[in-house]
């Protein structure tokens, strides 16, 4: 697709660098979701080792990272290291990391959230926040690459849309549309992952509560982060550098942080 055809369109960012990279994380979205899908079905996840788990784990998050990389370099336009591909798994693994080490001691203590993932003994969790009780397997930061990125991707796509429409106040609304579709992504992956295949495994302790308020909680991560996320690299006339990407992926982590915070003095325990 041509740029002049992108820009007519609305949905796909100005920079062709950027567009080529969210089109491929749209069409890899139902790869990972279907490898997930048959590991649930099969029960592979209860009966796999630690090292099987790692293996799938790795399989289903490196095409992210690999796939723009290599088509950077084979159009050999621009450096590796100011790709959009580049910049934007560096951002997801930042934003994920804090996600999985610090926020989920958040979704324990918290939100209800429970892991039982015996054969999954590899973990990776703060020492200083939260209760200790419960642990993050490794698989987890892999697997949550693969969500953010679709999440983030899809978000691209529908507040480009609102901010290239002839909508009144569109701007005004930018906010709200930012917590629909986190929101919608929070209660979707909830309901996803929450189900009776993966029961012995991962579960909320109060589910019902968990989809209603709890995902308004999740989608803090969201709202911290889509608007961020929006305008890396939106412009092909100004790139964002490296160093402004890790510093906007730290700053949406602070964010969150300070919004769960608040949410947790606010409403207390799901």
């Amino acid at each position: 697709m041509s740029e002049a055809s992108t820009l007519a369109t609305g949905w796909f960012s100005p920079n062709p660098d950027k567009a080529w990279v969210e089109k491929f994380f749209l069409l890899y979205s139902p790869v990972w979701m279907a490898s997930m899908a048959i590991v649930m079905l099969t029960g592979k996840h209860s009966s796999w080792s630690d090292a099987a788990l790692l293996l799938h784990a790795a399989a289903t998050a490196l095409p992210v990272l690999l796939v723009p990389l290599w088509h950077t370099i084979k159009e050999g336009k621009q450096p590796w290291w100011r790709s959009y591909g580049v910049k934007a798994n560096l951002y997801l693994l930042v934003f994920g990391f804090f996600g999985n080490y610090i926020g989920s001691e958040y979704f324990f203590d918290v939100l209800g959230m429970v892991y039982r993932f015996e054969n999954a003994t590899t973990t990776l969790d703060s020492a200083m926040v939260g209760s200790g009780k419960q642990s993050v397997p490794l698989i987890m930061y892999a697997y949550t690459h693969v969500y953010f990125m679709t999440y983030h991707a899809t978000a691209n796509l529908v507040l480009r849309r609102l901010l290239r429409s002839k909508i009144p106040g569109r701007r005004a609304l930018f906010p709200v549309f930012v917590l629909i579709v986190g929101y919608a992504w929070a209660w979707a992956e909830t309901k996803a992952m929450a189900n009776p295949l993966m029961a012995e495994n991962f579960y909320y302790q109060h589910m019902d509560r968990m989809l209603a308020f709890g995902s308004a909680i999740y989608a803090t991560y969201f709202l911290a982060s889509f608007p961020f996320w929006t305008f890396l690299d939106e412009s092909p006339q100004r790139p964002w550098t490296l160093l402004e990407t890790t510093a906007a992926a730290l700053s949406a982590s602070m964010l969150t942080m300070y919004m769960l915070e608040i949410a947790a003095k606010a409403v207390g325990a799901i």
